[in-house]
Formats: C-alpha cells, sequence, structure tokens
C-alpha cells in the first residue's frame, strides 16, 4: 500500500492523492471548476484569514494542499481549513499532518465517486468536523457536520439562494458565486 512518501518520490508535482494506499489522478479542473474554488477561497479568507484578535478571523485557509488523515490516505482537498484557536501556526511541510477542521470539494466527473464515497467515509471516520461539497452540474452546496454517529447534513442550498454555512456561518455566501454568477456591479 501506498502512502505520502511515494507521492514525494514521483519527478513531477502533478495532481495526486493516495486513496485506499493506491495513487490517484485528480480531474484537471475545468473553468467552472476553478472558478468555484477560486471564488470561495477567496470569499473565505478576506473574512476569516486574519490574525486570532481580527474580528471574523482565525482561521488558516488553504487550496490544493496534501493532507494526510491516515497513513494510506493523502488527499489534495480543493480547499482546506483550520481553526488557528487549535492550530495556531499555519501549517506547513508536504503532506500536511495535522486534521483539517474543515474541507471542501468541488465535484469533477470522473472524480465525483471519490469525493462523495471514499473521502467522505475516511474524512468521517477521522473526525474532520465539517465537510462541504459544492456540485456544480447539479447547483447544490451541501454542508456536512460531524456528529459521533457519522455526518449529518447540516445545509443543502442552491442557487438564488444565500445561507450562513457552518463553520462559517458569521458571513452570508451566495450560492450563486460558487456557480459562476458574477458580483453584481455596485454603483
Amino acid at each position: 500500500m501506498l502512502t505520502a512518501d511515494d507521492l514525494l518520490a514521483l519527478a513531477d508535482d502533478r495532481g495526486r492523492e493516495v486513496v485506499h494506499g493506491a495513487i490517484v489522478e485528480k480531474a484537471a479542473p475545468s473553468a467552472e471548476h476553478a472558478d468555484a474554488q477560486f471564488g470561495l477561497g477567496e470569499t473565505l479568507r478576506r473574512h476569516f484569514h486574519k490574525r486570532r484578535g481580527d474580528a471574523g478571523g482565525g482561521w488558516w485557509i488553504l487550496g490544493e494542499v496534501e493532507v494526510e488523515l491516515e497513513r494510506h490516505e493523502v488527499y489534495r482537498p480543493d480547499l482546506v481549513g483550520w481553526r488557528r484557536e487549535r492550530v495556531p501556526e499555519r501549517p506547513t511541510g508536504r503532506p500536511v499532518r495535522v486534521r483539517p477542521d474543515w474541507v471542501c470539494e468541488i465535484l469533477s466527473a470522473s472524480n465525483a465517486k471519490h469525493d462523495l464515497v471514499t473521502k467522505f467515509q475516511v474524512l468521517q471516520r477521522c473526525g474532520v468536523p465539517h465537510y462541504w461539497v459544492v456540485d456544480l452540474d447539479r447547483e447544490v452546496l451541501t454542508v456536512h457536520r460531524w456528529t459521533e454517529q457519522g455526518y449529518l447534513v447540516a445545509l443543502q442550498a442552491t442557487r438564488g439562494q444565500a445561507v450562513r454555512a457552518e463553520p462559517f456561518e458569521a458571513i452570508e455566501l451566495r450560492v450563486g458565486l460558487l456557480l459562476g454568477e458574477e458580483l453584481e456591479s455596485e454603483g
């Protein structure tokens, strides 16, 4: 079974993960996928990626970093976050070996099974408190919250809705922005 060491030994740095001990290539993102990832990441970093004393701050928000959840499970989430109260220093290294507090995957057709089943089960088993799935085809944001019984669907929302999605409920998020809607110009 392969591990993070096997990923590090590869000559190139293409988007790969270790899933159940096998190396799996992540899909090359579509323009829609990249737009959703960048838009959400930018929004969350603007409001939450601040020093602990700042209002709304207290998160490390990163994208596309390798995170080792278990020895044979090394994922590269689209977006990932750690609460600064639990992880005071920015996570470092490759892979990051500190369990995240939030993971977000934006579904790609070729990797949907891994995101919806395989990764879901591992994230749940590891007790990752929040797992978001953005389904661009169905136009749905699903927010999972970890409980002792497993993940609970805390929220599902679609285009046209504005939500306060945990763990970032301090801000209102327009779901349509994740789906490619443009910000309305202010004037």
